[in-house]
């Protein structure tokens, strides 16, 4: 997949603003705040029909606007692919194929691979594990759908079921006969994505491996360990009735898929407390590089963002991704920096063809 053509209206900082590409590399050029990061979320948000930095889709329209549109032209093996996304206030956002609008945007998850390096990628570390469960539910999501309408539906019947909860006490006898089919729907579909989560960590995490060693030359060991309610029992039906009414006192279902962690770790402790700032940049580039990989292994090469990067790692880092990506597998990339003789010195290390916009 390969993105020719980029059209902005009233996205964040900008008014309107178009860009053809033709080239294997292109590079955003401009001071802080002038907007090469709002560029790239553009593109992330063709992929994904939302916003990385800000989940409030309404935050994303310009400043006294109304709406906001982004248009983007991809070539796939010789076909044009035109994917429109628009939001007007007060208005359900629209995400449009060739001019036919998608019922349900998870139909459109996957269809544009895409892996992006930011330095807002440290919350993956530093920040609890709804973050981490999101990273992982993201990749599986692009290549399974089954997953990804798995996980709407348990999503659902959590909400449902937390909202029974947080009606009085003084109904609860009755509640429980209600919140029981509830959790026995909870735990059919826990079950399976509990089961597609273990199988997709067991062959990703080893890539990670790979990738960190690359990195760092093999001088620390990395583990990432997949921690969740339901790995020591038959089903989360059972977690659930034994925490029925702990959860009317705390009022929200307390055991569950949704609880599930993984740890990462160096050296056998937690990275967050053990890891260096080296160390933690080098385990999350490792970390986006592998999802790279492994969304390549399954046909398409995902496009590649790399946001503002250069500027937060040392000479020998920089200089380890750029090898990396001077392999053959990696077909398009985005990059956005402050320095424009720094980038450019870099990107003529990689033997591809390249263009640089200055914002």
């Amino acid at each position: 997949m390969f993105l020719k053509e980029l059209s902005l209206t009233n996205y964040k900082n900008f008014e309107n603003i178009k860009f053809n590409f033709n080239t294997k590399i292109v590079c955003f050029i401009g001071l802080n705040g002038v907007g090469k990061t709002n560029i790239l979320d553009s593109i992330y948000h063709l992929s994904y029909t939302k916003s990385y930095f800000n989940p409030i889709p309404s935050q994303n329209i310009r400043h006294n606007e109304d709406f906001f549109f982004i248009s983007g032209i991809y070539s796939d093996n010789d076909k044009d692919e035109n994917i429109l996304i628009s939001l007007k206030r007060g208005e359900k956002k629209r995400v449009k194929r060739n001019n036919k609008i998608y019922k349900k945007f998870s139909e459109h998850i996957g269809f544009i691979p895409l892996v992006i390096i930011s330095p807002d990628d440290r919350n993956l570390i530093t920040e609890g594990s709804e973050t981490r469960r999101k990273f992982i539910d993201g990749l599986i999501c692009q290549f399974d759908k089954e997953y990804l309408n798995k996980l709407i539906v348990y999503n659902k019947i959590l909400k449902q079921r937390n909202a029974l909860l947080k009606i009085s006490h003084n109904e609860m006898g009755e509640l429980k006969k209600t919140i029981d089919i509830y959790d026995n729907s909870l735990s059919i579909n826990a079950s399976i994505i509990y089961d597609k989560r273990k199988k997709f960590l067991k062959e990703f995490i080893p890539i990670f491996k790979l990738r960190y060693n690359q990195l760092s030359n093999g001088k620390e060991l990395v583990k990432m360990e997949y921690k969740s309610d339901i790995e020591n029992e038959e089903s989360l039906y059972k977690i659930l009735k034994k925490n029925i009414d702990k959860d009317f006192r705390y009022q929200y279902t307390s055991k569950g898929i949704h609880k599930d962690d993984i740890l990462f770790l160096i050296d056998e402790y937690s990275i967050k407390k053990y890891g260096s700032q080296g160390q933690q940049k080098t385990f999350l580039i490792a970390l986006k590089l592998a999802q790279f990989d492994y969304l390549s292994r399954l046909s398409k090469n995902p496009i590649l963002l790399l946001d503002d990067i250069f500027d937060k790692l040392d000479d020998d880092r920089v200089e380890k991704i750029i090898d990396l990506v001077n392999e053959d597998n990696f077909k398009q990339i985005f990059i956005s920096d402050t320095n424009k003789k720094r980038s450019e010195e870099i990107i003529k290390k990689v033997n591809k063809s390249y263009k640089i916009f200055e914002i």
